[in-house]
């Protein structure tokens, strides 16, 4: 059975020493958020995660959900005793204003908890990651009315959350969903369509589920400018708040997916379910993407995830596994053949691994605090900043770490080799499971048009020019460190590789868009492995800044520099490949007619 071990240690050097936690002591929620309580909550999260979630990833894959004739589901053995201990260790509203019943701490522990969770069971973590992101956009649009109603049971998890955005006919393109909503005399409608793909959308682990529903409103504008957001329990919730009659949404059918199996996927279906409007009417897309951004930096985090527990198992492997002989000379005499470990290529695909993992947890830690300060700061400068990185890093975060995740799920499996296609090892659902974080949320190939069509050019630049100028600065001022030129050097080379990809876009898509959309995965890539370049270079000087009093942790930072070096020999000059693919333009992959493929 895989095993999995929650990287508590180098989550809280991202925190104390990368980031300086400390110096958000000014916003709401980070004075409680000692480094007491902050480690408390994170090796809480940990054991959890090691002791109750991992032994139930196997569990799960192999039972999956089923469905009765009633539409009613039932979720794998153990998952509704873990979700029990979900509710009552709080974990759903960490980050929860209190006058809702959560504990205000920051975004950001709830962010680093997650990814504990979906490396120990994603299809578990669905759960409660969904609830939350319902939670999110009831917070910022929902009427006080509705909050109150709802919110207290979701946060404290007695009551679960699902979106429903897609339908049988759209998926991304959402100014062509049918789902209707009529209006009442008493101020409620009556919802009506079929959503699919609906992660936890039907099952048995809460006492009500409250789906937040896309529909249009009879006689709203078509297209995007005519779609409304509802709330939509399954349970009808009478005044006093306790359960009435059920509500007229149903469960037609669980999806038989290729992974996450633990989690039911269904089919729904809305006969004139009642619901309340969420926000205002026909701007049902700008709540929703209160929800989406939250969901896409949570699937980001789902990609870190699956790379983490998958190279895990790999490193674990392959310090036992015997087989051959070290190419440079016996490594280990007292057995029959040396481990693969001392094999080059085992350690290239190890390190690869590791070198991701590490900046892509430093990348979603260094974005999840944006977001509290783009959410907690009386300061407006200061949260317009915050959500300016937010905006531009979401698609970046979501569609890297999401192909990491998968690829680096899939170098695990092979160094396991025939043992990793074999279902005993874990490997194989590991990949499975990681193959869906590419797909919903908005595919990766839509993420990586949101950020060239839409995040780079909004507000004139300003997000990436700010972005440009952060990183620039920060290689200037250290110019002169010889410890730190390892490490600057090749940043700075590709980040003038980012910046000339982005000219290049100014000078060549306008007059024709299909420049854009041929070079906007590359750039995407590049934009990430930038990004996670300068969290090397931030990761590296700590460690250098630590080392001369590490005492015992030396080894451990010493690891760190190696790593942040493989990184910049190893994985960064790809930067120079992605902007030969951007430039060469789009005339090649456009020319042949469509009856040509």
């Amino acid at each position: 059975m895989p095993i999995y071990k929650a990287p508590v240690d180098d989550a809280l050097f991202l925190l104390n020493d990368v980031f300086h936690i400390e110096h958000y002591g000014n916003l709401p929620g980070f004075s409680d958020a000692s480094p007491d309580v902050v480690e408390a909550v994170l090796r809480e999260a940990a054991k959890f995660s090691e002791e109750v979630l991992t032994p139930l990833n196997r569990v799960g894959d192999k039972e999956g959900c089923k469905r009765a004739a009633d539409g009613s589901v039932t979720t794998p053995k153990g998952f509704k005793d873990a979700y029990k201990q979900i509710v009552e260790g709080g974990w759903i509203g960490i980050s929860v204003p209190a006058d809702f019943g959560g504990q205000g701490l920051p975004a950001t522990m709830t962010v680093m908890v997650n990814e504990f969770f979906c490396s120990a069971n994603m299809a578990f973590a669905m759960y409660p990651g969904l609830t939350q992101g319902a939670i999110a956009a009831l917070l910022v649009h929902a009427s006080d009315a509705l909050k109150a109603k709802y919110l207290p049971k979701m946060v404290e998890g007695a009551w679960t959350g699902t979106m429903n955005l897609t339908e049988p006919h759209c998926g991304t393109d959402l100014g062509l969903l049918r789902s209707k909503a009529v209006k009442q005399a008493d101020g409620s409608y009556k919802v009506s369509g079929t959503k699919i793909f609906i992660s936890a959308g039907e099952h048995d682990l809460s006492q009500n589920i409250i789906h937040l529903v896309l529909a249009r409103i009879e006689g709203a504008p078509a297209g995007t400018k005519g779609i409304s957001l509802f709330v939509v329990p399954k349970i009808m919730v009478n005044d006093d708040g306790s359960l009435g009659a059920p509500n007229a949404v149903s469960c037609g059918s669980i999806e038989e997916k290729m992974g996450i199996h633990g989690n039911s996927t269904c089919v729904m279906n809305y006969d004139g379910a009642i619901g309340w409007l969420i926000g205002e009417e026909n701007r049902g897309l700008n709540a929703m993407f209160t929800m989406m951004n939250e969901a896409r930096l949570g699937v980001g985090v789902q990609g870190l995830a699956l790379s983490e527990v998958a190279y895990q198992n790999a490193a674990a492997y392959a310090k036992e596994r015997l087989q051959g002989r070290s190419i440079s000379g016996v490594k280990y005499p007292d057995k029959a053949a040396d481990p693969i470990i001392v094999h080059p290529d085992v350690r290239r695909a190890l390190m690869s691994m590791r070198a991701f993992n590490e900046a892509a947890r430093a990348l979603v830690m260094w974005t999840a605090l944006k977001s509290d300060v783009a959410h907690r700061s009386d300061d407006q400068k200061e949260r317009t900043s915050a959500d300016d990185h937010m905006g531009l890093l979401t698609p970046v975060i979501k569609g890297v770490l999401t192909d990491g995740g998968f690829a680096n799920a899939v170098m695990a499996q092979q160094i396991f080799g025939g043992h990793g296609y074999i279902a005993e090892h874990g490997m194989e659902q590991f990949v499975r499971d990681a193959r869906i974080a590419q797909i919903y949320e908005g595919a990766n190939g839509i993420q990586a048009l949101d950020l060239v069509g839409r995040k780079l050019g909004k507000d004139g630049g300003r997000a990436i020019m700010a972005f440009f100028n952060e990183v620039q600065t920060y290689l200037k001022e250290r110019a002169d460190s010889d410890a730190m030129n390892v490490y600057l050097k090749p940043l700075g080379q590709s980040l003038a590789h980012l910046q000339q990809a982005s000219m290049w876009f100014m000078q060549n898509a306008m007059a024709k868009p299909d420049n854009a959309g041929a070079g906007s995965y590359d750039y995407m890539h590049l934009f990430g492995l930038v990004a996670l370049g300068y969290m090397w270079c931030k990761i590296a000087e700590a460690a250098l800044a630590k080392l001369p009093k590490a005492n015992g942790s030396a080894a451990v930072l010493n690891a760190k520099l190696v790593t942040a070096r493989f990184f910049m020999e190893r994985m960064l000059p790809e930067t120079a490949t992605r902007l030969a693919r951007i430039q060469a333009g789009a005339a090649s992959t456009m020319e042949l007619p469509d009856d040509a493929f």
